[in-house]
């Protein structure tokens, strides 16, 4: 992995960001725009962090802590990139992060039907809490 970077998105990235999730990961969010994206860089510069090899982008975790939880969302590698550890680098990156900023416990927002995404955090070693159910509402 020597020639992996991992480093913190910055406003420049942000189309190229917005692109690679079009193609890399599963589901959207509403938050999925330029002005979304460029909010997070904004009010948490370290949160999205970037995976790169040669110069392009092969992966993204947005590794997010309010102060009280630390939260793992959007954490997708390109297709053309699977299967060679770039997901477990960025999750320790994450988990680095978060143990800077005095978190102590992280969550991860995974999608349901996203089987493989599930076998990725379980090797991660996360595990899901079937007691928990997450509750939405659009502002």
């Amino acid at each position: 992995m020597s020639d992996l970077h991992i480093r913190s998105a910055a406003h420049g990235d942000v189309d190229a960001v917005l692109r690679f999730w079009r193609t890399a990961a599963e589901g959207t969010s509403i938050s999925d725009d330029r002005d979304g994206v460029a909010r997070l860089i904004t009010r948490d510069p370290g949160a999205l962090l970037l995976a790169e090899r040669d110069g392009l982008l092969v992966g993204t975790v947005i590794a997010g802590f309010d102060g009280w939880r630390c939260s793992a969302y959007r954490l997708a590698v390109s297709p053309d990139h699977r299967r060679q550890g770039i997901a477990a680098a960025l999750m320790d990156a994450a988990e680095e992060r978060f143990t800077a900023l005095g978190g102590r416990r992280a969550d991860a927002m995974v999608l349901e039907a996203n089987e493989r995404a599930h076998h990725t955090w379980a090797a991660a070693g996360y595990h899901r809490e079937d007691h928990w159910r997450r509750w939405v509402k659009a502002l």
